[in-house]
């Protein structure tokens, strides 16, 4: 008879699955929106609320998602989310118009926000400190290899199918991440009041962040002056009342303890600007190659391959890094994709710049994992919720700015892009391993980086 599986590996399936369909439907409609816009009937770049619509959401709930989860339970929540997650996609599948479309990605997000920090926090309480990272690892890994091929697998779908079938092919996969995690073991915070949430800070810390996305978004569109100062007053009114919130409140959302934490805290800003890198990478390159390179979508795909390949490789690798060697691991990757970017800008050939890409997407899919696995090896576990949604956050935001401020373009806009990037790599790299060497090997030791 044959042994079950141990109740913890439940949640790794079920977490690798939700991953894997989150990073997926992050990129997968790029190549497929102008058939969107047509089907649809969408003018001009209407479809692009599409994928708008789902990262707005995603990034405004995350925060409250992860700390819902520590203090009402893990296993439920991401449940909710999957099956939330897939029902939406029955509802993207079946759209018959633009406003259709762009609320089921709106309530796709919302489930994505979910599925996320609380999966993070869940796999950090439910597998032994000496696994934990190997677990989180290797279901980032899954999921850095949608997120590399999702161009690329939406657009052969549209091609070869329709671009509904992007969102078919979630409903399957979540249906059984769900069963998967009804499996699960629970886990929730012990150590603080139960059930009691913070309402006020939700909803002003949503409100901010919401703003915040619509900011990015409309500043990428060319909105008039008027509209971004109105949303850049109406996020900070938003933000300064977060905070006031949270100084009165006898159980914060987030505690402020949390950035005491020296390592958590150089961990995920200098993480962010590796997931920034990584974003850039992934818009940039695949356009490159065919603009730049002139090879068909197609060709593009399989000549990206070992690029997507490298960067799936590095989420189980980050996993097997101790937490004492996070940072000269992060400040390695940062150094190298400073130098992998600006490598790709200047490449004289197309095997030059293949071999580059696929070193850069190494070093910057083992830097994006490693900002996660690495963030929640440094915190307390029964907390891990409420520091799994500030570091998804803080790296979807500056991800965000990133993108918006650097451009991504075609030609020479795409090679200024990649150098503006590569100096932001360089700049983290040289601050943290200052931050480093002003503090010390010894703060990534347990004791002192579980200041919480």
């Amino acid at each position: 008879m044959a042994t079950p599986p141990h109740p913890r590996t439940w949640v790794l399936l079920a977490m690798s699955v939700g991953v894997f369909c989150v990073q997926l439907d992050a990129f997968a409609l790029n190549f497929a929106l102008p058939r969107i816009g047509a089907d649809l009937g969408a003018p001009g770049d209407g479809a692009q609320w599409a994928v708008s619509g789902y990262l707005l959401s995603t990034g405004t709930l995350m925060l409250g998602a992860g700390r819902l989860g520590d203090l009402f339970g893990r296993r439920g929540p991401l449940v909710l989310g999957l099956s939330l997650f897939g029902a939406a996609s029955v509802g993207c599948a079946l759209a018959t118009s633009l406003p259709m479309l762009v609320a089921a990605r709106a309530v796709q997000g919302a489930g994505s926000a979910v599925i996320m920090p609380v999966g993070l926090a869940l796999l950090t309480n439910v597998y032994p400190e000496h696994l934990r990272g190997r677990a989180t690892g290797l279901a980032l890994g899954i999921g850095g290899a949608a997120t590399a091929c999702g161009p690329f697998v939406g657009g052969t779908l549209t091609e070869t199918l329709s671009w509904r079938a992007v969102f078919w092919l979630n409903v399957p996969l979540t249906a059984l991440g769900a069963v998967w995690a009804s499996r699960a073991a629970e886990s929730r915070d012990t150590g603080g009041p139960r059930r009691h949430l913070d309402w006020r800070g939700l909803l002003t810390v949503t409100g901010a962040l919401a703003a915040l996305a619509v900011l990015l978004d409309r500043a990428q569109r060319g909105a008039p002056r008027g509209e971004m100062a109105f949303l850049v007053l109406l996020c900070a009114a938003l933000l300064g009342a977060f905070v006031h919130a949270e100084r009165r409140a006898p159980h914060p959302l987030v505690g402020f303890a949390l950035f005491r934490n020296g390592l958590y805290v150089a961990l995920t800003l200098t993480g962010a600007v590796a997931n920034t890198a990584a974003v850039m990478f992934l818009f940039v390159v695949p356009q490159s190659l065919q603009d730049r390179w002139g090879c068909s979508a197609m060709a593009a795909g399989v000549a990206f391959l070992p690029a997507a390949l490298a960067m799936a490789v590095g989420g189980p690798l980050a996993g097997r890094v101790a937490t004492r060697d996070a940072a000269p691991a992060m400040a390695a990757c940062l150094g190298a994709g400073a130098l992998g970017l600006s490598g790709l800008a200047l490449a004289p050939s197309f095997p030059v710049y293949l071999t580059v890409a696929t070193c850069c997407g190494a070093a910057l899919g083992f830097g994006n994992a490693l900002t996660l696995v690495a963030t929640q090896g440094v915190i307390r576990p029964e907390r891990a919720g409420e520091a799994s949604g500030v570091t998804k956050t803080v790296i979807t935001v500056v991800a965000g700015l990133g993108v918006a401020l650097a451009g991504v373009g075609a030609g020479a806009a795409a090679d200024t892009a990649l150098l503006v990037t590569a100096a932001g790599c360089a700049a983290a790299c040289a601050a943290l391993l200052g931050w480093r060497v002003r503090h010390g090997p010894d703060l990534g030791g347990r004791g002192r980086c579980h200041l919480r």
